[in-house]
């Protein structure tokens, strides 16, 4: 796990997620998964990039079921966007290192939407 991405739990996810003072990056993810694997290195160097301004997270599905099932997580990998306690934006599935930015850009700047971008 990279130094800038910390692994949550359910039983931690409100206090750091959702009363963080920062927007935060949720990677719903499983080892199993190839996708996420794929994602990984693009979600570790966007934590390197954003240090300061964006938290990131990453929530193993396998081993905290509730948490997924509360935000309706049906596929992984699903990148949740969190500010101020909401969800603003989703990505699911494998998108470019850029669609990425695009989206932490809407966030960190005070923007994002209700509208889930998703690949199938």
């Amino acid at each position: 796990m990279a130094g800038n991405i910390f692994e949550i739990d359910d039983s931690q996810f409100d206090d750091t997620v959702l009363k963080s003072n920062k927007p935060v990056v949720v990677d719903f993810w499983a080892p199993w998964c190839g996708p996420c694997k794929a994602l990984g290195p693009v979600v570790e160097q966007l934590a390197e990039q954003y240090a300061g301004r964006v938290e990131f997270a990453k929530c193993n599905v396998d081993n905290n079921p509730v948490t997924p099932g509360k935000f309706g997580i049906k596929a992984i990998p699903t990148l949740m966007f969190f500010n101020n306690g909401q969800v603003v934006e989703q990505i699911t599935g494998v998108v470019s290192r850029d669609v990425i930015e695009k989206t932490l850009d809407k966030v960190v700047n005070g923007g994002g939407g209700t509208r889930p971008f998703m690949v199938v």
